[in-house]
């Protein structure tokens, strides 16, 4: 993407950015704040500084889970009419699970009676399940599937929650120099059939898929709403942000049905609300992979915040004696062979669940100088290294540990 698609990215985002939207991303009580005394990387922002980030294109990212997607919670808002969420005292906890994604979707939430948990968890897994259908590349007819089968060269129309994680993920595609890159497609496939034979990917298969791979591969033309493939035998895949934004529609769905005290949980990535009644917060634990050792485990308190993990803990195979993550380099199209586990922190989890794949991408030193670029972000990265477990965090992540 070159400066002048930039500019108009930009401007398009802007656009489609409602009012409402900026005043919940600036109302002190929107931002994810910690425990009381903990410097708030959040919310302490003078208007010098807004100014002067306003200005940089990490500030253009610091919108979140902007263009359509919360017009429409705007509009749920408003159809949910002037309700409050009522008063802890008289809330219940309630929890629910379905499977969406290729994974277990779960939602605990505190209403005053089960009808109302019961009918908002529903109406925020059909918000899921919609995502599911437009988002998969297992469908062949989802709309992620069809653009992918687009000619080359012509313009798509495509809806807006597409587009929106589209747009995003080209963000994060230009400020990480395409470690992370939804065209990756191609060389997905090669690797799910990786880890069913056993066996790795040709050279030659792997040639080709990357002649498909590349972010300046997908233009997008935020005004008119359309998406356009420029290179043959591309196929977009979704796997690094979906999940996320998922997460964060639902989430949005619960407050728009009055029920603000929620959490939704996708795997590794966790969108999370208010706090629980009588509490400070949301209890966040992160551990080491393949260890008991609590000393470097983290405790987080979190109200209104993201939270997404990502490693080859869980999804991972072992090929001749050596273990190939899912997650894969997009520059040279294999699997990261570096045992890396990150967490990241943030408003949203559309971008915590992009963000946490890109620093497994560039590793700890390059993926902790990349996060400190964007505002209301942390991270924490657990690497092994001469067959050690290390912690290292970036400069905003709050400092709780029990």
């Amino acid at each position: 993407m070159n400066q002048a698609e930039t500019q108009k990215l930009r401007k398009g985002m802007e656009e489609l950015g409602t009012q409402e939207l900026r005043n919940r991303v600036t109302n002190r009580h929107r931002l994810a704040g910690f425990l009381p005394g903990i410097p708030a990387f959040l919310i302490r922002t003078n208007q010098a500084e807004a100014h002067k980030r306003k200005k940089s294109f990490s500030e253009f990212l610091s919108f979140g889970l902007a263009l359509f997607g919360l017009r429409i919670s705007a509009l749920l808002l408003l159809l949910a009419g002037c309700a409050t969420a009522p008063t802890g005292s008289t809330l219940q906890r309630f929890e629910f699970q379905s499977p969406h994604m290729g994974t277990l979707f779960a939602i605990t939430l505190y209403a005053p009676d089960s009808a109302a948990a019961t009918n908002a968890a529903q109406a925020a897994f059909q918000r899921i399940a919609a995502l599911d259908r437009m988002m998969t590349d297992y469908d062949p007819d989802s709309e992620l599937m069809r653009l992918s089968r687009s000619p080359v060269g012509q313009p798509i129309s495509v809806s807006p929650d597409l587009l929106a994680v589209l747009a995003r993920s080209q963000q994060f595609a230009a400020l990480s120099d395409g470690a992370f890159d939804v065209t990756i497609g191609p060389a997905v496939r090669l690797w799910r059939r990786a880890r069913r034979t056993g066996e790795l990917p040709a050279a030659a298969a792997l040639q080709k898929a990357s002649a498909s791979v590349g972010w300046q591969h997908l233009h997008l033309d935020t005004a008119r709403h359309t998406a356009t493939l420029l290179a043959p035998n591309m196929q977009l895949d979704l796997g690094g942000i979906a999940k996320g934004y998922a997460a964060d529609a639902a989430l949005i769905t619960l407050r728009a049905a009055g029920l603000p005290r929620a959490l939704v949980a996708a795997s590794g990535d966790l969108a999370i609300g208010e706090a629980p009644p009588n509490t400070h917060g949301w209890r966040v634990g992160i551990g080491v992979p393949d260890t008991t050792d609590t000393q470097l485990s983290r405790q987080l308190l979190l109200t209104n915040a993201a939270v997404s993990t990502s490693g080859d803990t869980e999804q991972f195979v072992e090929i001749a004696g050596r273990r190939y993550s899912h997650i894969l380099d997009p520059h040279t199209g294999l699997g990261l062979t570096n045992r890396i586990q990150v967490s990241v922190i943030g408003r949203h989890t559309t971008d915590t669940d992009a963000l946490a794949t890109t620093l497994c991408v560039l590793g700890a030193e390059r993926g902790l100088k990349l996060i400190e670029q964007v505002p209301h972000t942390a991270a924490l990265v657990i690497l092994q290294r001469g067959g050690q477990w290390e912690v290292l965090t970036s400069r905003r992540l709050p400092n709780i540990t029990e």
